[in-house]
């Protein structure tokens, strides 16, 4: 065979290799494009437009949208609910995950049933979510109302007065969200050499010791990540919640900023001011992304 067509055939094959790897990803960017990226280019270009009444018309407003967005005391109100919903969700979700992990990392009989039975929640859509606590918060044939009634001696109107309505989406949204927290925390306590604490026995510490200056330490990159996904689940996947059982009530106390997306865009069928709605929530997430990143990661502590 002569060397040229030698040479020219490897080439063939070299470049071929090379090309293989982005052929087989042509599908996931083609899906990446149809459904991320075009509808965020879409919804970044309706922002600057409104829509007549009767839909027939559309007129270009520029920044109006967002003038009237910020100018709107619901607005202000509905960030002030969803910085609350957010932030407590978060951390006594957070907290309340890792003290159900630690219970669920002792070796005692049967501790495989109590894992299988707390991981279910986050089997649970969040629209299931809200019909479930909707009934167990029913003043009428609730349990949780009934236990206080007899408990407390109080009935209370959980999903209909505030600021027990907020309460009431906060603890259903840590509920549906635990099983999620516990499983990546439990391998994370797993996966601590059980030397560490034996040294740290051996010196004198005591069980509060030995979990704030090594299991903590330890779950750091852990809790990094679960605080993250937990930011993206109560700001857009709570949205479930919030429709069953509150819709947004009473007196918009409990609409989040996602909510009043939806109901702009969906009930009242505004498009350039949920589009514009969309643009703010896009951008505080990446802010509120890149700081965490910036300064939060500095008290990571990787092994």
């Amino acid at each position: 065979m002569h060397p040229a067509f030698t040479l020219a055939h490897q080439e063939v094959i070299d470049l071929s290799k090379k090309l293989i790897p982005y052929l087989l990803l042509v599908p996931t960017f083609l899906i990446i494009g149809l459904f991320i990226y075009y509808p965020a280019v879409m919804t970044f270009q309706k922002s600057f437009y409104r829509v007549s009444p009767f839909g027939n018309r559309v007129f270009f407003v520029g920044l109006k949208n967002f003038e009237s967005l910020f100018e709107s005391p619901s607005y202000q109100q509905e960030a002030f609910t969803t910085l609350i919903f957010v932030v407590v969700s978060i951390f006594v979700g957070l907290v309340i995950s890792l003290l159900f992990s630690l219970l669920l990392n002792e070796k005692v009989p049967g501790i495989g049933i109590f894992r299988t039975i707390i991981f279910s929640p986050y089997a649970v859509s969040p629209a299931i979510a809200g019909m479930l606590w909707s009934f167990l918060l029913n003043p009428v044939v609730g349990y949780v109302s009934y236990a206080f009634l007899r408990i407390f001696g109080v009935q209370t109107h959980w999903l209909t007065s505030y600021p027990a309505a907020l309460m009431a989406i906060i603890v259903a949204t840590i509920w549906q969200n635990l099983g999620f927290n516990i499983i990546f925390f439990l391998s994370g306590l797993q996966g601590i050499p059980e030397s560490y604490y034996e040294a740290a026995r051996i010196d004198g510490a005591g069980a509060v010791k030995r979990f704030f200056n090594i299991t903590v330490p330890l779950l750091s990159p852990i809790t990094f990540y679960l605080a993250i996904m937990d930011v993206t689940f109560t700001m857009f996947s709570s949205f479930g919640i919030i429709d069953i059982m509150t819709q947004g009530g009473p007196g918009n106390t409990t609409t989040t900023f996602i909510y009043r997306l939806y109901r702009d865009g969906f009930i009242y069928f505004n498009s350039g001011m949920a589009s514009a709605e969309s643009i703010v929530l896009i951008l505080i997430m990446g802010i509120v992304t890149f700081i965490y990143f910036k300064f939060v990661q500095k008290a990571v502590h990787y092994r």
